[in-house]
């Protein structure tokens, strides 16, 4: 698992995320986020990975505001 960035340019990535969520409702938003998931798993393909990214991103810091 990459824990170091790796985007060629993740600004332009947060862009085009945001853009897709423009005009959606919260449940259209969530569905996006879910099809989005599993298109990226599909890419990483290795359940190993995939297991210990889904760890890492449990043990990260949530928001408290």
């Amino acid at each position: 698992m990459k824990t170091t960035p790796h985007f060629q340019d993740a600004d332009a990535f947060y862009e085009q995320l945001l853009d897709a969520h423009a005009g959606l409702s919260r449940e259209d938003a969530e569905l996006l986020n879910a099809r989005l998931i599993l298109l990226l798993a599909n890419q990483i393909g290795d359940a190993r990975v995939l297991k210990a990214c889904i760890a890492a991103a449990r043990q990260m810091p949530t928001s408290t505001a």
